[in-house]
This record gives structure tokens, sequence and C-alpha cells, in this order.
């Protein structure tokens, strides 16, 4: 068991429901665990199992219905607006299954917009928007846009626009859900090296079985609660 001093998120009784037609969906009902820094974590489960959700819970993307979500003792639940974009800036990183991409922006320019968003010094952060991409294997599609690139090529933009703020946690959601298996794999290569050089925490919603075992530490989701495997 990891130290208390090890661990990033802790869950506490944490739920979560949906009001649709004035009725009231529970998705997540009293989850409780904790995921170590430095670990890749798969969320699995069937189709509406709450994966997602909880992903953006964990992202601070969302608010619970009730319990906690400690991100090293804050509580994202309590954390005012502010406090929690400037928390999302610095310390996490969204990688989407559709990409996400801006049509009419360049691969670079896709990669660096969340830096100069966040009021980063432009040129800096084009250099490194620039050494990403080349480390991911772009270095000659940095002026291309969206339409010009393959499935993969966009992810590792994706992934590359995910670090450009150097975050601690890399939040995924089927990152490789658009992919053929080629390009697949080249991802996961990524995310796997990205974990082991830089002891990031990745938390990756997954529906591949083969994947998840891959990883340190597998979540599974069903009917609002957990099974825990590592």
């Amino acid at each position: 068991m990891a130290g208390t001093n090890n661990i990033l998120y802790h869950i506490v009784d944490l739920k979560k429901h949906f009001r649709i037609d004035g009725s009231s969906i529970q998705v997540l009902d009293g989850l409780n665990f904790s995921i170590p820094k430095g670990l890749w974590v798969s969320l699995v489960g069937p189709s509406g199992s709450g994966k997602t959700t909880l992903l953006h819970l964990l992202g601070g993307l969302d608010k619970p219905s009730a319990g906690q979500i400690l991100l090293e003792d804050q509580n994202l639940a309590r954390l005012p607006r502010r406090t929690l974009s400037r928390l999302r800036r610095d310390k996490i990183g969204f990688i989407f299954q559709s990409y996400h991409l801006f049509p009419e922006l360049t691969a670079l320019e896709n990669a660096v917009l969340p830096a100069l968003y966040f009021g980063r010094d432009r040129t800096e952060a084009c250099r490194k928007a620039g050494r990403l991409l080349s480390d991911f294997g772009l270095a000659d599609r940095l002026e291309h846009r969206p339409r010009e690139l393959s499935g993969g090529e966009q992810q590792r933009v994706a992934i590359a626009r995910a670090l450009i703020n150097d975050p601690q946690i890399i939040l995924a959601d089927e990152p490789t859900g658009n992919l053929d298996a080629a390009a697949a794999a080249e991802i996961i290569r990524i995310l796997n090296s990205l974990r082991k050089s830089d002891q990031r925490t990745i938390v990756m919603v997954t529906h591949d079985q083969q994947l998840a075992a891959k990883t340190d530490l597998v979540i599974r989701l069903q009917a609002g609660k957990t099974n825990i495997q590592q």
C-alpha cells in the first residue's frame, strides 16, 4: 500500500447523479479508492457505467452530487472557480477520443493554444510545442492542418497540446478509440514513455481489455460501484 504522502487522488463516498425528465439517474454510487502518484491507471466497464463521468470529476470539469475528490488534499468540489481553473492549467492535461483540434489552426497552433490562453510567453511556448511535436515524429507536419493529418497524427498533436503546460496528471478518454492498430500502438508507446520517463500519473478510460491489462491499476466500474485490481 502506498504511503499517504504518495497518494495523488483520494476518493471518498463519491456520488454523481443526473436529472433527466424529472427523474434522477444515479451514475456513481459511493465510490471509495485512492490513486498513488506516478501510476498508469485504466478505468474500464460497460457503456454507461460512469467511466467518462468519473474522469470529468477527477479533472474538475464537473462536480459530484456528494462525497469528496481530494487531489493532494485539495477538495476539488469546494475550490473557487478561478482556483480550480489554475489547478487544471498547472497540473492536468486532457486527451480526448475525438481529438478536438481546431480545424483552422495548424498542428503547431493547436498544440500551443493552452499555453497562450493562460498567458505563457509566446516564443517559448511555440518553441516547446515544436519540440513536443518533433519528439512525436511530426517535425514535418507543424504547418499542416487537422484535415491534412491522419488520425494517429491528430492524436499526437492532441497529446502535445495536453503536455504543453507540463502537467503532473494526464486524463485520457479512449485515446486509441478512433485509431487503427498501428496508430493505437504508437499512442500507447508515447503514453507509457511519458509515465516512465517523467513519472506522470495517467488515468485512462478504455474498452480495450488487453490495453487495460498493461496498466498498473485497473478500476472497474459496474452499476456505479468499483472493483480495484493491481
